[in-house]
């Protein structure tokens, strides 16, 4: 069985949460790993009227047969990992998440830092989380590991080697990235970027899974790209032209308003090329057209829609196999599925 990669191709928020926990219930995974950086990243699933936004543990922790695993390349807020357990106890989570022991730790010191730099809070537009800092002391080999914090062992694991062994036996495994390619350290709108890199690459390397393991890149686009805090954003609209599209949306994190665009066609191109994508993920096309709220049939999407999927893979040159058309789990087409 594949390893799959699925990662956002804007700037985060493009509803990976969404497609995960989708994948994990069709799939059936036998683990489900997180890479990414840290909890500034926040993912939101809603099942059966019940909305969660999770910081720390692989958002498709909603699929209740699935070890849920926390790559060595994440950082870790203790005091956030050990509320979202509580938070989701009722889907059997204790037991089933593992977390490496070599994740290096976010202190109250890092966020203290993040929250009171001017460059990072006022002109990069942080989330405040620690991260950044964080993952300077770990650079700089001073940071703590998720070993070295008490509260924290009943959790520990060898992530790569339950991944790779799971692989070796033939199982799925599925793995989350967090943010989105315009994020990334490398790749983005530097400096308006995270701590870090968020392609595919990176995300495998954050779990422990080499490159010639990787099946299948799912990359997943907003039809209406969201962002933020500051940085370039060539497509985007002003705030009350969205408004009378109905576009308002918050982050899950900060709870700021996110900024909101057109499609950008060249920005996805090259996002499917830096990740090496195989698939191509679109989620609300509801709000492109609200008549395919809920549609689970492409033969049933409007005119508007399907002349908008065919246009995003006219840009790409990739398949779009999941397209979302609402918030909840079943409310989505799987082209995947359609065309066996």
């Amino acid at each position: 069985m594949p390893a799959t990669i699925v990662v956002g191709g804007f700037w985060g928020d493009e509803g990976k949460g969404k497609i995960i926990s989708y994948i994990a219930h069709s799939d059936k995974p036998k683990i489900i790993a997180r890479g990414g950086v840290g909890p500034n990243a926040g993912h939101t699933v809603e099942v059966e009227g019940k909305k969660f936004g999770v910081r720390m543990l692989p958002s498709g922790f909603v699929y209740r047969d699935a070890r849920l695993l926390i790559g060595a390349g994440v950082l870790v807020d203790p005091n956030v990992f050990l509320r979202e357990i509580e938070l989701v106890r009722d889907y059997d989570i204790v037991g089933r998440v593992g977390l490496d022991y070599r994740c290096a730790i976010i202190e109250e010191k890092h966020v203290i830092e993040d929250r009171g730099d001017s460059h990072l809070k006022g002109k990069i537009g942080t989330t405040g989380t620690g991260c950044g800092p964080a993952n300077v002391d770990r650079v700089r080999r001073k940071a703590k590991q998720a070993k070295d914090v008490p509260e924290l062992k009943d959790f520990l694991t060898d992530v790569p080697l339950e991944i790779n062994t799971a692989l070796d036996e033939g199982s799925f495994v599925l793995i989350e990235g967090t943010q989105g390619f315009g994020l990334s350290l490398y790749y983005g709108t530097y400096p308006y970027v995270t701590s870090k890199d968020t392609t595919a690459s990176s995300i495998a390397a954050d779990v422990g899974v080499g490159p010639t393991r990787i099946d299948d890149v799912i990359v997943v686009f907003k039809s209406f790209p969201t962002r933020v805090g500051g940085g370039p954003f060539p497509t985007e609209i002003p705030q009350d032209e969205a408004e009378k599209l109905g576009i308002v949306e918050y982050g899950t994190v900060t709870g700021r308003r996110r900024r909101i665009g057109l499609w950008d066609g060249k920005m996805a191109r090259y996002a499917v090329m830096i990740n090496s994508a195989t698939q191509v993920a679109v989620t609300g096309i509801d709000k492109l057209d609200r008549e395919c709220y809920g549609v689970k049939e492409w033969d049933k999407l409007s005119k508007k829609a399907k002349e908008f999927i065919e246009r995003v893979e006219e840009d790409v040159k990739v398949p779009v196999t999941l397209i979302s058309t609402g918030p909840e789990l079943h409310q989505i087409i799987d082209l995947r599925r359609e065309k066996l």
